[in-house]
């Protein structure tokens, strides 16, 4: 856990039951990971994804874009096609999150520079996370 992390994120995988939260602390003032770290429980492979994608983005420091841009394909080979081929989900857990963690960052930098402030970014959030999925729109009547 990062206790200054810029954004925490959770994330799940409902097939398995594997939860992870990533922390990310970003660079201030530059669009680049500064560190990141994770919490979870579930399955072996999830688990260590995280762990060696933190490992990884911990030593690289990458920008937004990069980690934005970085392929499910890269960490199936990262973590070796065989094993994660057979559990993509799992495998893929860590990275989904960290990738929506950089996109808190992003949003909550665009929020502060339009004058919210960090409580009114919260309950931004809070309403976000509160607020019931949107019905379905109409099927358009046949031709």
């Amino acid at each position: 856990m990062l206790p200054d992390a810029d954004a925490r994120v959770p994330g799940g995988n409902p097939g398995c039951g594997d939860i992870i939260t990533m922390y990310l602390k970003a660079e201030p003032g530059e669009n680049r990971v500064a560190a990141v770290s994770f919490e979870g429980v579930g399955c072996t492979l999830s688990q260590a994804a995280a762990s060696i994608l933190a490992e990884r983005i911990n030593k690289d420091r990458p920008s937004f874009e990069e980690i934005l841009e970085y392929p499910q394909e890269q960490m199936i080979e990262l973590l070796g096609r065989d094993i994660a081929e057979a559990r993509p989900g799992c495998a893929l857990l860590a990275l989904g999150t960290l990738k929506g963690a950089v996109k808190t960052v992003e949003m909550n930098r665009k929020l502060r520079a339009a004058g919210h402030t960090e409580e009114q970014i919260r309950e931004l959030r809070n309403m976000i996370l509160t607020a019931p999925a949107a019905a379905p729109a109409p099927a358009a009547p046949p031709a």
